[in-house]
C-alpha cells in the first residue's frame, strides 16, 4: 500500500502554474529526492503535501495513520533547554505524559496509556534525543542550556533535531543543510542512510542527493518525472533521453523537408495535385517529437588576476582573537596562489576567524603576518546579504563599489556571475537568495583578488549555479580558501584539507573520506561527535603485535569480500547501462525491457550503497586498529 499518493495535482501561483496535472506516488520506506530549477514549485509542493497550502485540482492522500514531520520554519524559542525542546517536538509521547501527570485521568485509561507509551519506546525517547542533538553540534552541556542562548542558524539546527525525533513514516527535508556545518552534514548523511521511513528530500547537495535517495523526482514544466538512481544517475539517464529525442527529431524533421519539398515543387501541378494532397496529410501523420530545448547553462567566470611572487601570504607564530579571548594560537602557515584549501572543523572552533584573519578582518594578537605588497583578497560571507540595501539594485551596489568604473564595465562584472540586464536593474528586495548570492560574488571578486575566501558561497545557489561556480573556481588562477557544509563542493574544489580545531590550524593528512572515518572513529571512541581534534593527535590502546593480527584477520577478510562484491555488481552495472544506452530499448514495444532494465539498475545502486558500507565499516576498524 502507498504511503503518499499525488494524483493529478495543479497548483498555481500569482497567475502562474507550477503543476499542471502531475503526479507521485511515495511507498513506504522510499527516498526520493526533489530536484529542479529555482522557483520550479519544490517548495510549494511541501506546503501542499503537508496541508498548508490547498491544491488547485487534483487530490493529496496520506495513508491512514501515517505520520509525517517537516522542519518548521520559524526557529524554537524559550527558557527550556534544547533537549526538552526536542522531546517536546513528539507530540503524542508528550500528551501521554500529559495524562499520567494528572490526577483526573481514570485508572483504566492509566493503563492504556503505560501501553502506549511503552510501544513508541517512551523510555529511550531522551536517549534518542540526546542522541540526535550531539550528532548536530551539541554536546551535553549544550543540550542543558535554553534553546534562547542560542542564535537563529543553531536554533534551526533545534528544529531539524525535532523533526528527525519524530521519526514518522514520512520525512519532509528541504535544503536541511544550510544551517549546518560540513561535521553535521556528514553525520546528517548517515542517518538519513539509515532511517527506515520514507523521506522527500530537496536539496542543492549532489553527495546528499547521491549516498541518501533511491529515486529523483524533477519537477520541471509543470510535471513530475521520476528516474531511478542518484542524483548522477539522473543526469546520465536525463542525458540519454534527451539525446534519443534529440535523434527522432532530425529523423522526422529529414521526413518532413523530404515531403515538404515535394509539395512545395508540385503543389500547383494539376498532374501531381493528388500526390501532392497525399503527402500533405503524410506530414499531418508525422509523429510530433517532446520538444527537446536545452537547459539554459549558469556561466560564472572570475576575473583573471595579477601573478604574484609565492608565498602571497604567511604567518609564524600568529595567534589571534577578540578582546581578551584567544581563539587560535602558534599558526605557521603559508598560502601560495595555486593553492585550494578546505577548513575542517565543527562551527565555533575557529573557522571564520581565521577567515577573518587571512582577509586582514582582524588583526593578530601575537606572532607575524606576511602579505604580498600587492595582495587583494575577495570575501564571501553569506551574512553579507545582511547588508544589501533592499531598495537599490545589484547595478546600484557594484556602482558604488566600483565608482570610477563605466557603465559597461559595471554591468560586465554583473554578467559575470548570470546577472543579465533585467535582474540588475531589479531591486534587492525583489530578488532571490540565488541571485542575491551571484550579486556578493560579484562584489567580492570586483578587484581581481589573488586570494578569494569563500565562506558557505552556495548555500541559496540551485545546483546548476553550483556547478558553474566549481568550473569557474576551476579556471581561476589565484588562491582559494574554502569554508564549506557541502563535502562535495570540498572534493571538487580544495586539493589540500585544513583542521581547525583545540585552537589552532593545521593540515589534515588525508581526504573525506579519512576525515569521514576520523570523524566515526572519533565518536566510537568518545561516544560524542569530533570535535575537530587533529588526526595526528588521535591515539587508543592497541593490542601486542600477534593478537592484533589475528583480530585483524575477519575484518580484512570482511572487506575484501565487500570489494570483491563491488566489482562484480559493477560489472552487471556496466551491462544495463549498455542496455539503457542502446536507442532499440526505447522503442514502444521494448517497455517492458526498459523498465526492468530501469528497475535492476536502482537495485543495483542499493546493493552497491551496502557493499560499499560493508567495505568502508572494515577498512575504517582497520584504519582505526593499525592507528
Amino acid at each position: 500500500m502507498s504511503l503518499l499518493v499525488l494524483s493529478d495535482i495543479t497548483i498555481r501561483m500569482a497567475g502562474r502554474t507550477l503543476l499542471a496535472h502531475a503526479d507521485l506516488t511515495v511507498d513506504p520506506g522510499r527516498r526520493i529526492g526533489l530536484v529542479g530549477r529555482n522557483g520550479a514549485g519544490k517548495s510549494t509542493l511541501f506546503k501542499a503535501i503537508s496541508g498548508t497550502l490547498q491544491v488547485d485540482d487534483g487530490d493529496i492522500r496520506l495513508a491512514r495513520s501515517a505520520r509525517m514531520a517537516q522542519v518548521k520554519q520559524e526557529a524554537p524559542s524559550g527558557p527550556q533547554s534544547l533537549l526538552d525542546t526536542v522531546l517536546e517536538g513528539d507530540e503524542e509521547r508528550a500528551a501521554l505524559l500529559a495524562e499520567l501527570e494528572d490526577p483526573t485521568t481514570p485508572p483504566m485509561r492509566l493503563a492504556e496509556v503505560h501501553d502506549r507509551l511503552h510501544s513508541i519506546g517512551a523510555d529511550s525517547a531522551p536517549a534518542r534525543a540526546a542522541t540526535i542533538l550531539a550528532g548536530l553540534g551539541f554536546d551535553t552541556e549544550a543540550q542543558a542550556r535554553p534553546v534562547d542562548e542560542y542564535s537563529g542558524g543553531w536554533r534551526m539546527r533545534v528544529a531539524l533535531a525535532t523533526a528527525l525525533f519524530a521519526n514518522p513514516d514520512l520525512l519532509l527535508l528541504d535544503e536541511p543543510t544550510n544551517h549546518l556545518d560540513l561535521e553535521a552534514t556528514l553525520w546528517l548523511e548517515t542517518w538519513l542512510a539509515k532511517f527506515p521511513g520514507a523521506c522527500l528530500l530537496i536539496s542543492h547537495d549532489r553527495l546528499l542527493l547521491d549516498r541518501c535517495v533511491d529515486s529523483i523526482a524533477h519537477l520541471d514544466q509543470g510535471k513530475i518525472s521520476v528516474t531511478p538512481g542518484g542524483y548522477d544517475e539522473f543526469v546520465r539517464i536525463r542525458t540519454e533521453r534527451a539525446m534519443q529525442l534529440t535523434k527522432m527529431a532530425e529523423k522526422v524533421a529529414d521526413q518532413k523537408a523530404h515531403l515538404q519539398s515535394f509539395v512545395d515543387r508540385f503543389r500547383a501541378s494539376a498532374t501531381k495535385a493528388k500526390q501532392a494532397q497525399a503527402r500533405i496529410k503524410a506530414i499531418a501523420r508525422l509523429p510530433q517529437i517532446e520538444s527537446v530545448v536545452e537547459d539554459h547553462v549558469t556561466r560564472f567566470s572570475f576575473p583573471e588576476p595579477a601573478q604574484l611572487a609565492p608565498p602571497v601570504l604567511s604567518m609564524e607564530g600568529v595567534s589571534c582573537g577578540y578582546d581578551d579571548r584567544m581563539i587560535l594560537k602558534n599558526l605557521s602557515l603559508r598560502i601560495d596562489m595555486d593553492d585550494r584549501i578546505a577548513l575542517l572543523g565543527p562551527n565555533g572552533n575557529g573557522k571564520s576567524t581565521f577567515a577573518k584573519l587571512i582577509a586582514g578582518r582582524l588583526e593578530a594578537i601575537g606572532g607575524r603576518v606576511h602579505r604580498s605588497g600587492k595582495l587583494r583578497v575577495g570575501f564571501f560571507a553569506q551574512h553579507q546579504e545582511e547588508e544589501l540595501i533592499g531598495h537599490e539594485t545589484p547595478i546600484d551596489h557594484m556602482q558604488r563599489a566600483l565608482p570610477t568604473a563605466t557603465i559597461q564595465q559595471v554591468r560586465g562584472q554583473l554578467a559575470r556571475f548570470g546577472i543579465d540586464s533585467e535582474r540588475a536593474n531589479t531591486k534587492i528586495s525583489s530578488c532571490s537568495g540565488g541571485e542575491k548570492a551571484r550579486l556578493l560574488l560579484a562584489l567580492a571578486t570586483r578587484d581581481a583578488p589573488q586570494l578569494l575566501i569563500l565562506d558557505e558561497p552556495t548555500n541559496h545557489l540551485d545546483l546548476d549555479a553550483k556547478d558553474a561556480l566549481v568550473r569557474a573556481l576551476g579556471n581561476f588562477s589565484g588562491a582559494v580558501l574554502l569554508i564549506t557544509h557541502d563535502p562535495n563542493l570540498v572534493e571538487l574544489v580544495a586539493d589540500q584539507l585544513w583542521l581547525v580545531a583545540d585552537g589552532t590550524v593545521k593540515p589534515f593528512d588525508g581526504d573525506m573520506d579519512e576525515y569521514r572515518i576520523f570523524l566515526a572513529e572519533r565518536a566510537r571512541i568518545t561516544g560524542r561527535p569530533a570535535r575537530g581534534e587533529a588526526k595526528s593527535n588521535n591515539s587508543h590502546s592497541k593490542k601486542k603485535p600477534a593478537d592484533q593480527k589475528s583480530a585483524l584477520a575477519p575484518l580484512r577478510k570482511q572487506a575484501k569480500a565487500a570489494e570483491a562484491r563491488m566489482a562484480k555488481l559493477a560489472e552487471e552495472r556496466a551491462k544495463v547501462e549498455a542496455q539503457l544506452a542502446n536507442p532499440a530499448i526505447y522503442q514502444p514495444h521494448r517497455m517492458p525491457d526498459l523498465i526492468s532494465a530501469k528497475t535492476r539498475l536502482s537495485d543495483l545502486a542499493r546493493e552497491t550503497k551496502s557493499a560499499e558500507s560493508e567495505w568502508l565499516a572494515a577498512e575504517e576498524a582497520l584504519e582505526a586498529a593499525n592507528g
